[in-house]
């Protein structure tokens, strides 16, 4: 067997001439629009990545946001709560505190008025009593009482001090010598006894006054000697009103 080289050489020529018209014609354009589309893809993966890595930052600055609006609500919902509650338990405080004067100003009402009304039953008690003494007084009255009392009268006169007796035994305008009754008494005796008490003779007048219900009293425009069963019931009853 014999080989054709200057046919094995024409084939591998015609091999190099289409290698060769391959790569200057077909490859390179072909390469290089592979390397564009690449390039083209990887901007648009870059662009895609920028987008991306924006929109994680806007969703962190959302999600920051968010979870500020939310701190802030929570702190907002803390304060409106505490102060709320607060100012329930200062109300309560206040409305405590205010009931609890009401009731101790309602207790010292009823005391008052308790302590009032036993006052008033005391005092009509007191004044009853002394009315029924008084008409128990009034029927004893008789020469024999008033004789006593003109005991107590001359008695009287003498513990004045010096300068009263002297200033009522030379009153100008005499003395009113008060009795409950005119017929109870001589009046001679009682004069008598009066000058005698006073050591001068003053002008004496004579009046009756049922009031005093029994005793013998001297009366000038400044001055009362008092000396009757009325003005022993007066101080009794002014004694137990102090006393109350």
């Amino acid at each position: 067997m014999t080989l054709d080289f200057w046919g094995l050489g024409l084939q591998a020529a015609n091999v190099l001439i289409l290698i060769w018209l391959l790569s200057r014609v077909f490859w390179r354009p072909v390469a290089a629009a592979i390397v564009a589309r690449q390039a083209a893809s990887d901007a648009m993966l870059d662009k895609a990545k920028a987008a991306q890595t924006a929109a994680d930052a806007e969703m962190a600055k959302a999600t920051a946001a968010h979870d500020g609006f939310a701190a802030e609500r929570a702190a907002l919902l803390d304060t409106a709560r505490a102060e709320a509650e607060a100012a329930t338990k200062t109300a309560l405080a206040s409305a405590a505190s205010r009931a609890e004067d009401m009731q101790i100003a309602a207790k010292a009402t009823i005391e008052h008025v308790r302590a009032e009304a036993a006052k008033a039953d005391a005092a009509q008690s007191v004044k009853l009593s002394l009315q029924i003494a008084a008409k128990l007084l009034a029927r004893l009255n008789g020469p024999i009482v008033q004789a006593a009392f003109l005991d107590l009268l001359v008695q009287a006169i003498a513990d004045l001090p010096p300068a009263e007796r002297a200033a009522l035994a030379a009153n100008a305008e005499g003395i009113e010598v008060v009795m409950a009754s005119a017929d109870s008494t001589d009046p001679k005796a009682v004069k008598a006894a009066i000058h005698k008490a006073l050591g001068a003779k003053p002008e004496l007048r004579f009046v009756t006054d049922p009031a005093l219900l029994a005793g013998i009293e001297l009366r000038t425009a400044h001055f009362t000697l008092r000396n009757s069963w009325r003005a022993d019931l007066t101080q009794i009853e002014k004694a137990v009103h102090n006393a109350a």
